[in-house]
């Protein structure tokens, strides 16, 4: 099926701006979503033997499998049940905010496919918070999902960096009674000044109000003490990272998603003049990096998923040589298609029989 996307879908696909390309992308699997006979079916075809491969189980949660499917796709939440019908065991849906907001102008997305490589300065673009909640509201719940459902917040792009804590907490309080688990973005590069949340003082403020959220009686979360991951950018540090590590311990934060799209331009980027963050292959390098040193200095105790330059099974297998217990892709999927969620997730089923 691969083989069958590359050369018969992919070629008309490309033809479309590459936003563009995605909203068809989204709307049809928005289309399967709804066709539950379909969907039913194709969840069966696609997912794992589970007489054969063993379940997940990370974050209190149960995975049919360790492959997810990124934050970014699925913005407004509308596409996320078809996600196990591909052969996802998980979605993050997001990055929303709580106030609803366009984005950055476009065109905002550039494809470069003999990097299999994506540059996208989208910025945050979603309905927000409160739409979401309601879309959520209408579909299947929390124990009623065929995977995990995680929801990405980010901060609005009006709102101060004073503030930036509220603004959070405004999603979170909206969005946790829908979460399997909630994703801190502090490192998407396309919002203004969003990466200085990841500075120590910064981050300590945040995650101290939403340890102090998740700790109240009425939390939101049914009585589920719902878990709590933090997105980091491959562009920080040793030092910074040891100060995050530091602090997801401090305020009791469930784990760490690594990375988000760089600000780098290595190779053939170095004379690209297009401004945003650098996703795909070109990010495999750093981001399995990132992993090999939070899992090094973590012990492996703290919860990991990988994303950043999955584009085959070799590239996936070495996220989790580098200690990542999930993985997840996106880039990869659009250069791959939509059935690269399935087959990534046999192989690595294999994988993990064969220890």
């Amino acid at each position: 099926m691969d083989v069958f996307y590359e050369r018969m879908l992919r070629p008309h696909l490309f033809k479309l701006e590459s936003e563009k390309a995605h909203e068809v992308g989204l709307k049809a699997l928005t289309l399967l979503g709804a066709l539950w006979p379909l969907r039913w079916w194709l969840e069966r075809v696609n997912g794992l033997d589970r007489s054969r491969y063993a379940a997940v189980s990370l974050l209190g949660l149960k995975f049919p499998n360790r492959v997810g499917l990124a934050a970014g796709f699925d913005k407004n939440a509308e596409a996320w049940p078809a996600a196990a019908a591909l052969g996802f065991g998980h979605v993050e849906v997001g990055t929303v905010t709580a106030l609803a907001q366009p984005g950055n102008p476009s065109p905002r997305m550039f494809r470069y496919p003999n990097e299999l490589a994506v540059i996208n300065r989208m910025g945050f673009n979603n309905h927000g918070a409160q739409a979401m909640a309601k879309t959520l509201g209408r579909l299947p719940g929390v124990g009623q999902r065929s995977v995990p459902l995680g929801i990405n917040l980010g901060k609005s792009k009006v709102t101060p960096l004073e503030q930036a804590t509220e603004d959070y907490l405004t999603s979170y309080r909206l969005l946790v009674p829908f979460a399997d688990y909630l994703v801190l973005n502090v490192s998407s590069p396309n919002t203004p000044d969003l990466r200085k949340l990841q500075d120590e003082d910064r981050l300590k403020e945040l995650l101290a109000a939403i340890r102090s959220e998740r700790n109240r009686p009425a939390q939101g979360g049914g009585g589920r003490k719902v878990p709590v991951l933090l997105k980091i950018a491959p562009d920080l540090s040793w030092r910074q990272i040891d100060a995050v590590l530091q602090a997801v311990s401090d305020y009791g934060l469930d784990g760490i998603i690594a990375t988000n799209t760089t600000l780098a331009r290595p190779g053939f980027f170095s004379t690209v003049n297009q401004a945003g963050g650098l996703s795909g292959a070109p990010l495999r390098q750093r981001a399995t990096e990132v992993v090999r040193y939070i899992a090094t200095r973590s012990e492996g105790k703290l919860p990991l998923i990988a994303v950043g330059g999955i584009t085959d099974f070799e590239s996936a297998g070495e996220k989790m040589d580098a200690g990542a217990d999930l993985i997840q892709i996106y880039s990869g999927m659009i250069y791959r298609g939509p059935w690269f969620a399935a087959g990534l997730a046999r192989a690595v089923g294999e994988r993990d029989r064969k220890g």
